[in-house]
């Protein structure tokens, strides 16, 4: 089973400014070892199962309840069976098609 998860969290208690905080997510992300990918608007994480993806998603705002009164969250999820590896191969595809795109 593949689980993509598109989520964005940050505080919104602290200001324009929160790279500091969603850079906090980001290094736990990292050091858990499962495949993901930044973008500018939000994280996509894959992983084998629900419940590793809700792991993560509960330390994302672990990291942050310390120092933030509130937090902002959304999340999407893809879950497929049988495959793997869609966090590239889902790019892959389109640019079968199309070409080449913006990463």
């Amino acid at each position: 089973m593949s689980v993509l998860a598109e989520f964005a969290m940050f505080p919104t208690d602290k200001g324009e400014s929160v790279s500091n905080y969603v850079s906090k997510i980001i290094k736990m992300i990292k050091e858990s070892g499962l495949n993901y990918k930044l973008t500018p608007m939000g994280t996509i994480v894959e992983a084998e199962s629900i419940e590793e993806i809700t792991e993560i998603i509960n330390k994302s705002y672990k990291v942050l309840e310390t120092d933030c009164n509130r937090v902002y969250s959304s999340i999407k999820l893809d879950i497929r069976k049988g495959e793997n590896n869609r966090l590239e191969s889902k790019v892959k595809s389109v640019e079968q098609k199309i070409g080449k795109v913006n990463k």
